[in-house]
């Protein structure tokens, strides 16, 4: 692989990512869908670290992509 597809697989997976702690601060996990961590049938909670964790790990991959992207030195 190259650099520019990495970071085009980097940006996305970032992107996916946010919206999926997005998903979790928003949604109760008995609401989740059923192949998320943290379903629980029924409750009302809300899974914040999850979301933080998957916001953190978001982040470094759009780094990653900008990173990667940017210019080569001689």
């Amino acid at each position: 692989m190259n650099n520019k597809s990495i970071s085009i697989l980097a940006g996305l997976v970032g992107v996916v990512l946010i919206i999926v702690a997005i998903i979790y601060w928003r949604i109760p996990a008995g609401s989740l869908p059923h192949y998320f961590p943290g379903y629980f049938s029924g409750s009302s909670t809300i899974h914040f670290k999850h979301g933080l964790a998957s916001l953190i790990l978001g982040l470094g991959a759009l780094a990653l992509a900008w990173f990667r992207s940017g210019k080569k030195s001689a």
